[in-house]
Order: structure tokens, then sequence, then C-alpha cells
């Protein structure tokens, strides 16, 4: 590692498809595309690693299509990394659709209503076919709240899929991360971090969170998850994107980091800046000339104003949504950028404290 403060760490993750500065934030492309933004404007800003679904992408367009492209990065055009996700959260988001099976877990299709089949084996296989620099192993991430009962069978069958991906996989040249379950039970979380440890994944991701639970146990559930991961493998918080919930897992020594965050509040008209969250949609951005932050050079603060921002908004036009999903992407960029920054200097203690103080005062007040 390059750069200490405590347990947080600023350091390199290496990638077939190029390296990444840790921390990183890791936008969004579910379908291959980050919603309402271009891959232009991605690395305009200097992002050079995505998260993709593979389940998604291997239902539409089909494995079939990707590989005749030449793999997923030439056919997303964008020769940078990429993650893909195993197909773990629709476990959880079609949970009235699926059925645990002896060898993994079935779903009945949103589309046509047919019955699909997903394995651990082919979990693996669908995202080293795609070409991913980095894998997740297939899990079962329960909604919260869940009985006890609930996460224990989650962990145990997680561990179990866990081993059949290692043993399934092919590409050496993809990383492959295990995934630890447990809710925000501690114990069950113990036990799931010390039994893939002993597995010896290429990395491992902090699951199971932000599906329902408040957001100081999101936040204290993984600051005592990281502590149990090996300190020479990556450390990925899986899901969470609000600034001062990823400084609090930076700062208990989580790498990576993914969310919608970022662009669902700017569907709905709202920025982040170093204030907290700024919204356009309110009656008093209409006379507003101020950019949505002082300072930043983003292109919707380096040009609009925020009246004509929440014009756009209002009147439902697709730039609008655009611009501020390029802000907020752009304010979370620069906020893992300034968070290694502040570790290679030895400040981030300091630099934490200031920058989170905008949102512990939003959760205070509930919003």
């Amino acid at each position: 590692m390059a750069g200490r403060g405590g347990a947080a760490r600023a350091g390199l993750l290496t990638t077939a498809h190029g390296a990444v500065e840790t921390p990183a934030f890791m936008p969004v492309a579910t379908q291959g595309v980050v919603k309402t933004v271009s891959h232009e404007d991605l690395e305009a800003v200097g992002y050079r690693l995505l998260i993709a679904n593979a389940w998604h992408l291997a239902l539409r367009p089909g494995l079939g299509v990707v590989e005749a492209a030449g793999g997923l990065h030439r056919f997303m055009a964008w020769p940078s990394a990429i993650a893909t996700d195993s197909g773990g959260y629709q476990v959880m988001s079609l949970a009235s659709r699926r059925e645990f099976t002896a060898t993994g877990v079935s779903f009945r299709s949103p589309g046509d209503g047919t019955m699909r089949h997903l394995t651990p084996a082919e979990a693996v296989r669908t995202q080293e076919q795609l070409g991913a620099d980095i894998a997740m192993a297939l899990d079962d991430c329960p909604r919260l709240p869940a009985s006890r009962e609930e996460l224990g069978a989650a962990v145990r069958r997680t561990g179990e899929w866990a081993r059949a991906c290692l043993e399934a996989r092919a590409a050496r040249d993809t990383a492959l991360f295990g995934i630890i379950q447990g809710g925000t039970d501690r114990d069950l979380r113990e036990g799931a971090a010390r039994d893939l440890s002993a597995l010896g994944f290429d990395g491992y991701a902090i699951g199971g969170l932000a599906v329902g639970e408040p957001g100081e146990d999101t936040v204290g559930t993984a600051v005592f998850t990281a502590a149990l991961l090996p300190e020479d493998r990556p450390r990925y918080l899986m899901g969470v994107g609000e600034p001062g919930q990823v400084l609090a897992a930076v700062a208990a020594g989580v790498d990576l980091f993914d969310s919608v965050f970022p662009v669902r509040l700017a569907r709905h008209g709202l920025a982040l800046t170093g204030e907290g969250r700024v919204s356009v949609r309110n009656s008093p951005a209409a006379l507003d000339s101020r950019p949505l932050e002082a300072g930043c050079s983003c292109p919707a603060c380096g040009r609009y104003s925020r009246a004509y921002l929440r014009h756009l908004v209002h009147a439902g036009e697709a730039a609008g949504a655009r611009l501020l999903g390029i802000h907020n992407l752009h304010f979370m960029y620069g906020l893992l950028r300034d968070a290694r920054k502040a570790l290679m200097e030895g400040r981030f203690a300091a630099f934490s404290a200031s920058a989170s103080a905008p949102w512990a005062r939003a959760a205070g007040e509930g919003r």
C-alpha cells in the first residue's frame, strides 16, 4: 500500500485493462452503460473502472452477441477495467420469482415467464466469457430485516457457492472476489469472513448491506467486517455510495465502492456537494444563478446555473439528469481522489472529519 492512515490505505489495483488507484468508486453500468451518462463523460471525469451485471448482460444482448464483438470491453467500447456482478443481487431482487435448488437458483424470467437456472459454475463462466477484469462469486443476499435463521442459511449457501466458484474458474486474468454475507449479525459475519478468507480469493466484497437496514448499521457492520478481511487483498463494499458512509468505510480499510446513488439522486434533481445535498427541484433554485458548487470543474458547474438545471429537470429534459449525473459522479471521484491524496500526505483523519461533517448533519436531521 502506498499510503496509510490508521486502517485506511491508498493503493494500486492492477488489472488486465490498466491500473486503478484506490480507494476508488465504481459507477454502475448494469446493462453496459451508466444511466444517462456516456463513456466519454466518465473518461473525462477520470474513471477507469466500471461495474456491470453479468446476469443482465447474459440475458440481453446475450453472451453470443458480446463474444462476437470481441468481449465486453470491445462491445461497450470501454478500454479500461470492468468488474461484473454475478447475479447475486437478483437472488434478492427477484425473491418472489426464484427457487433455490441443490445446485444453484432458478429464476422465473420477468420477461417471458420461463425458468432460468443459475449455478455458481455458470456465474463464473459467464463473467469469464464476458472478459471481466474482476468477477464476483455467486452469493445469496437476503433483504433486511431478516431472521437469524434466514441469515445463517444465506451465509451457508454463499460459502458453498464460493467453493464451487473457485473450482469452476479457468481464466486467471479475471480476478475472483468472494462475498461476505451475514446481514448485521456480527457472529455470522465473523464466521463468514474466516471461512472465505481461508479459501484464498483474489479479493473480498462486503455484501448484504444497504438492503433495508438503518444507515448506522450499514456503517458499523462494514467497519466491523473490513477488519476481518486479509490485509493483502482488495476490499470492496457493495452498493454503498452515500459520501459519509463511504468515508467511514475508507477509514476502516475499504478500497472499492459501487452504487447507483449518484445517478439516482441526479434523476430526482439532487446534487452532491461539499455542503451536502442540493436540490434544484425546489422553488428557491428558480432564480439562482449560482453553479451547483463553486469551484467545481464539471461541465454542469462550468457552464450552467441552478436555475437552468431546475428548468431542465422540471421540463423532463434528459439533459438535466445527464448534467446532474455527471456532476454527482465528478463529486464521488473527487471525494476519493482527495481521500487518497490525504492518505499519501498523512492527513486523512482531518480530511475525513471535515468532508464527512455535512453528511453527518444530514443524517442527524433525517434527510
